[in-house]
């Protein structure tokens, strides 16, 4: 049998459709984001360019209160854990931290993961073992990592459409009253740009007897006074049982984790094999964490400074007649293009033409003809690259012969 043909095949077929990944080979500059050196290739050498896809939303990857932690922590502890966290595994670091997201996050304990997939994946599917006969209600535009969780705990789910209040009352109603139940969403859709209705949620969770579990990878550290996510900015916080949350976007350095009440912090620290068996988090990791979550909890400035840089993006593009989706009321800054292979050539054209790196959102991360890129300015970015950004893609949208906005 020629297996090798399957493999082109299914990588023949990605290339076809315009949504082939290419992983861009770069260097970023500490110091000098949004600055990165590109590796091209052999032939083609190194160029410098400008980042504007960047999850470190603000910058903190090359903060000196994070870099100075992670240097004193390397030299005290060395690089890596040891093991997994019963063995050998759990640091001071962890413990510390595990500390502080929880204050973060007003909750009584915290638990940390390698990623974020990692988090939801293992709680959610963690809970459905736990849980017997747990429904679990999932917006219909979850991340990939909460259906992952979903379906690995082989339970009963419920997917209501996004956003849509009505829609998740009548999947709540209809099942029995006694039966466990579990809303599953999140608050930014990084996609869309647009904001969870948390407060409404919550009423129906307290009306028809649900657990509550909110994804807040996309709002932690930039939303809130202490940056601890929409829910913190809303005055909900405290109404959700479990917040899931990341280490790698706006808090610059690596890991994902939960924060909720000690006793399901501790069913899932005891029972989630995601958890259990993976090598913990280098404590040079957590002690980055640690500095990046204690400086936001006091600093305003930088999301500040976020949100003033995305309206002011924003408008620029509309300026120019670029279709900037109008879904965003977050920090997120997407533009339709609504075709896939269009949708690879601009960004193919603005990185090698322009200097300008930013990737392709395409099917199946997003439905079929709402292709678009998706630009997160940073705090990092002044208003010479926004300028530069939004000159750049006129010329391609002229060129290429995109729609513009009605």
């Amino acid at each position: 049998m020629d297996y090798e043909k399957y493999f082109d095949d299914a990588i023949g077929a990605l290339k076809d459709e315009g949504r082939y990944r290419v992983f861009i080979d770069i260097e970023r500059q500490r110091g000098s984001f949004p600055r990165a050196v590109h590796h091209a290739s052999e032939t083609q050498g190194k160029r410098s360019i400008t980042v504007w896809c960047s999850n470190d939303y603000l910058g903190m990857g090359q903060h000196p209160v994070v870099t100075t932690a992670m240097h004193e922590a390397i030299e005290a502890v060395g690089a890596g854990s040891g093991g997994t966290r019963n063995i050998s595994g759990t640091t001071h670091f962890h413990v510390e931290l595990e500390r502080e997201l929880a204050d973060l996050h007003g909750k009584e304990a915290a638990l940390l993961f390698t990623s974020g997939f990692v988090s939801n994946d293992a709680t959610l599917s963690t809970l459905q073992n736990i849980l017997p006969g747990l429904i679990i209600y999932s917006d219909a535009l979850n991340h990939a990592s909460m259906i992952e969780g979903i379906k690995r705990g082989r339970g009963r789910c419920r997917v209501f459409r996004h956003n849509d209040l009505a829609h998740l009352e009548e999947l709540l109603a209809a099942d029995d009253p006694e039966t466990p139940k579990l809303i599953a969403f999140e608050s930014v859709y990084s996609m869309d740009g647009d904001i969870a209705p948390i407060g409404a949620i919550c009423d129906l969770a307290e009306k028809y007897g649900a657990l509550t579990y909110l994804d807040e990878v996309h709002a932690v550290g930039m939303y809130g006074p202490r940056g601890a996510g929409v829910a913190e900015r809303d005055g909900v916080m405290h109404r959700i049982d479990i917040m899931e949350g990341t280490l790698a976007k706006a808090f610059g350095v690596m890991g994902g984790y939960i924060a909720a009440s000690a006793r399901i912090v501790d069913c899932v620290r005891s029972y989630a094999p995601g958890f259990i068996f993976s090598t913990s988090l280098s404590p040079v990791l957590a002690a980055g964490a640690l500095a990046s979550v204690r400086y936001l909890k006091e600093s305003t400035a930088e999301r500040d400074l976020l949100h003033a840089k995305a309206a002011k993006l924003k408008a620029m593009l509309k300026a120019a007649n670029l279709p900037v989706m109008e879904s965003s009321v977050s920090h997120m800054v997407p533009v339709l293009v609504g075709d896939p292979v269009q949708c690879k050539a601009v960004a193919d054209e603005l990185l090698f033409e322009y200097g300008i790196y930013v990737q392709p959102i395409n099917y199946p991360t997003v439905p079929r003809g709402t292709e678009r890129l998706r630009f997160t300015p940073s705090p990092t970015h002044g208003d010479d690259k926004l300028a530069e950004l939004v000159a750049a893609l006129d010329r391609c949208w002229r060129r290429l012969k995109i729609r513009r906005a009605a």
